[in-house]
């Protein structure tokens, strides 16, 4: 979700990622994650800026997110709907 909005690098992702999700994550969980989006093709590496190696989402990375927040959103409204037929 961090790759959506522009390419980051990794130091600029775990930043990000802690802003909107609260919730801090190492750099050994974060490139093992962007490993496995690498070898999915949900992700792809850029040309090195410095000593940095900023990642994009590509065009099935893209799509992947989208029906996943679909499916979020589902199960969002299916959470709503049975909390409020239990505090009906």
């Amino acid at each position: 979700m961090s790759l959506a909005d522009a390419p980051k690098h990794g130091y600029a992702i775990m930043t990000d990622v802690n802003a909107f999700a609260a919730s801090p994550i190492g750099p050994g969980t974060l490139y093992a994650a962007l490993a496995r989006l690498e070898r999915r093709g949900l992700i792809e590496p850029m040309g090195p800026e410095d000593r940095r190696r900023p990642y994009r989402l590509t065009a099935a990375g893209s799509d992947a997110l989208s029906g996943h927040l679909a499916e979020m959103r589902r199960l969002v409204q299916v959470g709503r709907a049975r909390l409020g037929a239990a505090n009906g």
